[in-house]
């Protein structure tokens, strides 16, 4: 009876890792849907309010899409994959926009999408090393928490008014600790991969 149970369990635990249409799922798709919508008000129109009302949903459904997982227990395989590909991509849409728009300078930009790269250079040669993607770093959290708060307040610090003279030191603080934390995040990633490569006697990167 006890191995009917536990039988069971991992078909429902397989069941629940491999469902698409659950909450957290459509935010997730939701948020991917507002990339290139972000990426048009950003560069055709300017229309920077309506891009920071994009940007804050974004940042509301990050948060909302991981609670509701854990509260309504709908985790899955989906899940895991749509979360951090809709930051990287708002991430690199927006610095891109931004050195469009001289907004950050052009090395800026380059120093951070050098670090994904390097991340997902990782992620190939661990894949076909038979390992998974790393594990996501609490330093890695709190760089994409730090970035996602100084983008709008970015957009809010443009122009020449009282308001953002007083925001735009404040956005700059965010992107300097959100870029070091980023680059470190992904110098730690490096490190896993190496490590995990010496388990297995493949030649280290």
């Amino acid at each position: 009876m006890a191995e009917l149970r536990e039988e069971r369990a991992g078909r429902e635990e397989g069941a629940s890792a491999d469902r698409v249409w659950t909450i957290p799922n459509i935010l997730s798709m939701l948020r991917l849907a507002g990339v290139p919508l972000f990426l048009y008000l950003l560069l055709v129109p300017k229309a920077d309010g309506w891009a920071l009302v994009v940007l804050l949903f974004s940042g509301l459904s990050d948060w909302l899409d991981g609670k509701i997982a854990r509260w309504l227990d709908q985790t899955s395989r989906l899940g895991a994959l749509l979360d951090p590909a809709a930051d990287r991509l708002y991430t690199l849409v927006t610095i891109v926009a931004f050195v469009v728009r001289d907004i950050v300078p052009w090395w800026v930009a380059a120093l951070l999408v050098a670090r994904d790269v390097l991340v997902g250079g990782c992620i190939l040669v661990l894949r076909r090393a038979g390992f998974g993607p790393p594990e996501v770093t609490y330093v890695g959290k709190a760089a994409t928490f730090n970035l996602m708060y100084a983008f709008p307040l970015l957009l809010l610090a443009q122009g020449g008014s009282t308001f953002a003279s007083v925001v735009r030191p404040v956005a700059y603080a965010f992107v300097i600790w959100g870029g070091l934390l980023f680059i470190w995040s992904g110098l730690l990633y490096l490190v896993q991969t190496r490590a995990a490569l010496r388990l297995t006697g493949s030649p280290a990167v």
